[in-house]
């Protein structure tokens, strides 16, 4: 213990910087993956014209909870991540900060979504119990099962039953299509993600899909997107979109046949670099929905 406290930064500044790098302020990355299919939810449950108060809550939601699932995720790898590359410099893993620092972040910063959800409708708040629940349990999923990148699709899409019932009071079933649609989609990306730290994965004993697919894994993600695309469309049809949507899913599959092109060798850079193009492949599906509610 005295070796971690020794290690641990004095002042102010420096302690925030730690925290900073705890909920990886500097690594947007996670902000967009959870933001666009909310954003996606909250734009067709309100038919392109989302209440703004709602919109604020969400889009600060996004960000607070996104901030705690990297707080309570370091905490529960904290035994694991200094044993990884590209992880070993995190601060809870470096012992710049203490493990209960981590906790407190994850509750504090929890608590302050939960306050903004209190200023929605019932069904949300009710709602926002499954998500808390959902995101808690994600980090240690990975010692008991070969499927946390399916998990971290359920608690990436939450908002998305949530941004119905804060509009529109009820989730219907296009709410849960889509919410379906993203985790297959996390499913994706995430094992990409997970393709980087396959091999001192398997030396540490976590599990992941990269492990479980094998050799099949590129197969497999193109089957999931290829699910996802379909989905989508499906949620389309039944939204009423058109033209400007299948435009913003054509740009989304063409992002998907890039990063097919990228994890080809499995290079970790590589496959790094097409989880990261994720962004994208977020972002064309919700301007096709936008561009369709405001053009047409």
């Amino acid at each position: 213990m005295s070796s971690t406290i020794g290690k641990t930064p004095h002042g102010a500044g420096a302690r925030l910087k730690e925290y900073a790098r705890l909920v990886r302020i500097d690594k947007p990355i996670g902000i967009f993956l959870l933001l666009w299919p909310t954003l996606w939810a909250l734009w067709l449950a309100a038919d392109g014209r989302p209440d703004a108060w709602v919109f604020t809550v969400f889009v600060l939601g996004v960000v607070l909870m996104r901030s705690a699932g990297c707080a309570i995720n370091d905490f529960a790898d904290r035994n694991f991540d200094s044993r990884v590359a590209r992880t070993r410099d995190r601060p809870l893993a470096a012992g710049r900060i203490l493990p209960i620092e981590a906790v407190v972040v994850f509750a504090v910063l929890a608590a302050t979504a939960f306050a903004l959800v209190l200023t929605l409708n019932r069904l949300t708040i009710l709602l926002s119990f499954g998500g808390l629940l959902l995101a808690a349990i994600y980090p240690f999923l990975k010692r008991y099962t070969s499927l946390p990148q399916f998990w971290l699709g359920a608690a990436f899409g939450w908002g998305i039953p949530m941004a119905y019932a804060a509009q529109t009071g009820s989730a219907p079933p296009a709410a849960w299509i889509l919410f379906v649609a993203n985790i297959l989609w996390a499913g994706a990306y995430d094992t990409m993600y997970a393709m980087v730290d396959r091999d001192d994965d398997r030396k540490i004993g976590v599990r992941s899909t990269a492990i479980l697919f094998g050799r099949y894994d590129r197969f497999i993600i193109a089957f999931l997107q290829i699910d996802v695309l379909v989905l989508l469309w499906l949620v389309g049809r039944m939204e009423g979109l058109g033209v400007y949507y299948q435009i913003g899913l054509a740009a989304a599959a063409g992002f998907a046949i890039y990063q097919h092109w990228l994890i080809n060798g499995r290079d970790t850079v590589r496959c790094f670099r097409a989880f990261m193009n994720n962004a994208w492949f977020g972002a064309a599906v919700f301007f096709g929905i936008w561009l369709d509610y405001t053009l047409v």
